[in-house]
């Protein structure tokens, strides 16, 4: 199905754009569920309960990955098939492809001819001899020595991204025409792979929205201003509208409702300050680092990453069994077990319980969380918590993200969040 994206039309050269960074271009893209039926993905035969399932696998996937990239002092990009999706051009004249949407990876890559060893993707691969703006980076090159894992082929660089779990990425850096509708980004560094293996949904790369030297966001920071957001519907709305994902001046949140917390960028990744959660009018403070084995879930500087791609908001296990207490608590009728055993606590929706608020305490910015944003209904008629209880890092997810313009602003170092019903922008 034709993926159709709205976009405020600008055609100018970046390297003019980085001389006048205060006149800031403003541009939006659709972004889809990789399980909407708006996406090429889509599946008719799964069943709520089964998209959820596969949901918290990936969601599990990426966990494990942000653990080691962080334990580990590199910032490798996350195996996954991806949350969400988007549709961008390559090359001159363009060829459209459709990639995954990841806020924790630094290097924009798609498949390419030749191809030595290519995983199943939905279009056919972008071949770098039909465009006119293609360009192989060579060894001297600065993004070329940025690159831990390059090596040289003839002058020309070459890239290696390999993952525990066998997942893996080569071919050759260069540079290229990015087009995101009818923006058009030249001479941006991405990674042509010659050969791939593992799970990315038959999508064809990924799109880099960290916070590394050569990830998209980084690369056209000067013109954007450093600013991107996204806009993410409901999962009712997924049928018929897409979200959104804004740069630049189409980044910028304005008017009442909106508040801003510190942002924290440690390793590629994007760390948030949670204080504490309340439900109803109790206030459960966020625990102390003694909690936790590996300090990830300290209280302090940077405690908790939001990320696009993980489904759950995912906390220390002490916070959690304090919050599901205060929610049943605050609920009072009797909970059911999860047949499928995803989630810890569940109620019957046909009971028509009123679920308490939960406020997300971040440093000097209190989000108000509607059901939407803590329910995750079931085909088994069940609505659930959508939090879970961890031991390594803890996620706030995009669950908790939806129907929020969600801002991050890198020269400012703030992440703004304003309520807004995403499927009306």
């Amino acid at each position: 199905m034709e993926i159709k994206f709205a976009i405020i039309i600008f055609i100018i050269s970046l390297s003019s754009l980085s001389n006048v960074e205060s006149k800031h271009v403003g541009f939006s893209v659709d972004i889809i569920h990789r399980d909407s039926p708006l996406s090429p993905f889509y599946n008719s035969s799964l069943t709520p309960v089964e998209w959820l399932n596969n949901a918290f696998q990936r969601s599990a996937e990426r966990v494990k990955y942000f653990t080691l990239a962080l334990q580990s002092g590199s910032s490798p990009l996350i195996p996954s098939e991806g949350e969400y999706l988007m549709q961008f051009g390559i090359g001159t004249p363009p060829y459209s492809t459709l990639a995954i949407v990841d806020t924790g990876s630094d290097l924009t890559w798609t498949q390419c001819l030749p191809c030595k060893k290519c995983f199943m993707q939905k279009s056919p691969l972008f071949n770098p001899t039909s465009s006119s703006t293609y360009k192989v980076a060579p060894c001297c090159s600065k993004p070329c020595q940025t690159l831990k894992n390059s090596t040289c082929s003839n002058g020309a660089c070459r890239y290696t991204y390999s993952y525990a779990d066998n997942s893996y990425t080569r071919g050759a850096l260069a540079t290229e025409t990015i087009t995101l509708g009818s923006a058009s980004l030249p001479g941006i560094i991405f990674g042509c792979g010659n050969d791939n293996g593992g799970t990315y949904g038959a999508a064809s790369g990924i799109v880099s929205l960290g916070t590394g030297p050569i990830s998209l966001i980084s690369q056209t920071s000067s013109a954007i201003g450093g600013k991107f957001s996204f806009c993410l519907v409901s999962m009712s709305s997924q049928n018929t509208k897409p979200g959104k994902l804004n740069f630049g001046g189409n980044a910028i949140l304005s008017g009442s409702g909106v508040v801003s917390t510190p942002l924290i960028i440690r390793d590629t990744f994007y760390f948030l300050t949670l204080e504490g959660l309340t439900v109803g009018h109790e206030r459960l403070e966020f625990y102390s680092s003694a909690s936790s084995p590996n300090g990830f879930a300290a209280s302090g500087n940077g405690n908790i990453i939001i990320d696009s791609g993980t489904t759950w908001t995912l906390v220390p296990p002490n916070l959690y069994s304090r919050l599901e207490s205060s929610v049943r608590l605050a609920v009072g009728a009797k909970p059911v077990p999860d047949p499928q055993r995803l989630f810890s606590l569940c109620y019957r929706s046909s009971d028509n319980i009123t679920f308490p608020i939960i406020t997300a305490h971040f440093t000097n910015a209190d989000v108000k969380l509607n059901p939407v944003n803590t329910l995750l209904r079931t085909s088994t008629g069940l609505m659930c918590l959508a939090f879970a209880p961890i031991n390594d890092i803890p996620i706030y997810g995009n669950v908790a993200q939806i129907n929020f313009l969600v801002g991050y602003d890198l020269t400012k170092k703030t992440l703004s969040f304003k309520p807004t019903d995403c499927a009306t922008v």
